[in-house]
């Protein structure tokens, strides 16, 4: 019997209105999360948990702003606002999120030096998170994919659940989008020529 995990990316309170990195309509998709963890025999988090001064926040480079770009040794990077720092409300889980049930919670983004968008590895695209070690020692094979945002950890995540075998599906209507220069449409691309499944049941 094929085992199947729902996935909730980065559903903190940073990336929903009012908060530090806000996704426009980011709150909008608890209702429909908090549904599908109902759903869900095997549920898991994903976490943004940056320490303070981290090497993604514009404020740790002077003279540069938020979404602009730098080289960094790993390539390029976004740089963002302050966001999702250890121990902070910004970095809770959003309040409505009914996310007691999540077997487990994976926190990412807490190397300094490095910014981490993927639930399965960290932006070199070396080290890894464990989550994949994880599933496959669970017996899951497959996977759905909701949460914020979907243009960069929920499609990074996506791309690399599929290059590490498993079936990967992403719930659009449990998602929504920063689009950063049409970051959204570029990344719906991407997942769809790597065989990521794409469904939105908005118009349902």
């Amino acid at each position: 019997m094929a085992e199947e995990a729902l996935i909730v990316i980065d559903l903190q309170n940073d990336f929903c209105p009012g908060g530090a990195l806000a996704v426009a309509g980011g709150d909008e998709i608890v209702p429909l999360v908090n549904d599908l963890i109902r759903r869900s025999e095997h549920v898991i988090l994903t976490q943004d948990w940056h320490p303070a001064g981290h090497s993604s926040f514009a404020s740790s480079h002077p003279g540069k702003q938020a979404f602009e770009t730098i080289e960094m040794p790993y390539g390029p990077q976004t740089l963002w606002p302050d966001h999702c720092i250890q121990g902070s409300l910004g970095s809770d889980f959003h309040s409505g999120l009914a996310w007691t049930k999540a077997e487990l919670v994976v926190r990412k983004g807490f190397r300094t030096a490095i910014d981490s968008y993927s639930a399965f590895f960290e932006n070199d695209h070396t080290t890894p998170t464990g989550l994949g070690g994880y599933l496959k020692e669970r017996g899951i094979d497959t996977i759905t994919l909701v949460g914020l945002a979907t243009d960069f950890c929920v499609a990074f995540s996506a791309l690399d659940a599929v290059k590490q075998g498993f079936k990967t599906t992403v719930r659009l209507d449990a998602c929504r989008g920063i689009d950063l220069n049409g970051s959204v449409e570029m990344m719906l691309k991407r997942m769809d020529e790597a065989g990521v499944t794409l469904e939105d049941h908005s118009a349902d």
